[in-house]
């Protein structure tokens, strides 16, 4: 089968998730992902744990399919070493602070002098330029900065810690993604490579569109626990069962609000949309909390409502739906041991669908760099 990158090389500059996971989803299409680690240490993310053989699993997950070559990007003889490599690379990935890469020799306009194809794509979190852009952050930092963190508050109007690494991956990779695509699409036509500035912290403001548009236009700026989605409406709202589990119910539009109104039996007076939305809360919050999570899930089997039980990430993995679908089917191999793959986002008929391993460190330096030499 045709991969739609497998003419395509990377070289992988990154660490931990941002890049990794962007060049895994390059990888998965068919790209030649070549990562460049630190020797004796590599990727930080070999460190972590559970262990799956030598590596973390994480690690695995995140690099199956890759290749490895491990140099010192500070000795004198680093870039003529990779010159080769880079001379015939379609594209680079890095995750450093702005000005690092320049610094060790490897920026875009090094870079670019040797390969004028080249797409060079630089994740950070605030960018390459503004007050913002050498200042340390993580994931929770981006989100709180980018106002998504205080969209999401508890009972007690304190903001909740997310389940996910949101800027990340919603933020980095998937923007780099989708933004090396597209330059590989110009550069078919031009010739001509480009530099790619991809700031997490500002990719986050788009997930938010609808607290945009009603701040923007009406000047009314949402805030946690008082908007649709974040609380602030019966019709999205997650309800305690009587078993201490938990009813995610987001009956939004009017046919759903009416079928949930019916199968749980609210009264007509509370349905309507002039209703007080915390009297409906809590009429809605009394009625779900009286029967089991079991119970209320017959209940909704079947009908048009627009409401899940709320599921361990254990229950999850273990969903017929999830199988069917062939999301962990594929695996990832270490040292004898395998466990699933990472499903997605590469369609189907997109990728390799054979089981990978991720790369010991430095395990193809010889090979590569004596075969870039040749």
């Amino acid at each position: 089968m045709m991969l739609p990158l497998q003419d395509i090389c990377v070289l992988d500059f990154s660490t931990l998730l941002p890049g990794p996971f962007a060049t895994l989803v390059l990888a998965e299409a068919g790209a030649r992902v070549i990562k460049i680690e630190r020797p004796g240490s590599g990727d930080e993310m070999r460190s972590y744990v559970p262990k799956l053989g030598a590596d973390s699993s994480n690690f695995h997950l995140l690099n199956a399919g890759k290749e490895s070559i491990a140099i010192d990007l500070k000795a004198e003889d680093a870039f003529e070493q990779l010159r080769p490599l880079i001379a015939r690379a379609d594209i680079v990935v890095e995750q450093f602070r702005p000005g690092v890469m320049d610094r060790l020799g490897f920026g875009y306009d090094a870079l670019r002098a040797v390969n004028p194809r080249l797409v060079y794509c630089a994740i950070t979190g605030w960018g390459q330029n503004g007050p913002k852009s050498t200042v340390a952050a993580h994931d929770l930092n981006y989100m709180a900065e980018a106002g998504l963190l205080g969209l999401s508050r508890g009972s007690d109007g304190a903001p909740v810690v997310p389940p996910v690494l949101v800027a990340d991956l919603a933020g980095g990779a998937y923007p780099a993604v989708v933004n090396i695509l597209l330059a590989l699409r110009r550069r078919d036509r031009t010739g001509e490579g480009a530099y790619l500035d991809i700031a997490m912290g500002e990719n986050l403001l788009p997930l938010a569109y609808w607290g945009l548009g009603n701040g923007f236009t009406t000047g009314a700026w949402p805030n946690g626990g008082d908007a649709l989605v974040t609380g602030g409406s019966p019709r999205y709202q997650i309800y305690r069962t009587a078993d201490g589990r938990f009813v995610a119910a987001a009956p939004i539009e009017d046919r759903f609000w009416n079928n949930f109104c019916n199968l749980i039996g609210l009264s007509p007076e509370l349905q309507s949309a002039d209703s007080d939305p915390e009297t409906v809360k809590s009429v809605i919050a009394g009625i779900i909390a009286g029967r089991t999570a079991d119970a209320w899930r017959a209940v909704f089997a079947g009908q048009d409502v627009c409401c899940s039980i709320v599921v361990s990430l254990e229950e999850a993995v273990a969903d017929p739906h999830f199988a069917a679908r062939g999301c962990f089917a594929r695996k990832v191999v270490a040292d004898g041991r395998s466990i699933p793959s990472l499903s997605g986002p590469v369609a189907a008929c997109f990728r390799d669908d054979h089981d990978r391993s991720a790369p010991p460190l430095g395990a193809q330096t010889e090979t590569l760099l004596t075969k870039a030499r040749v």
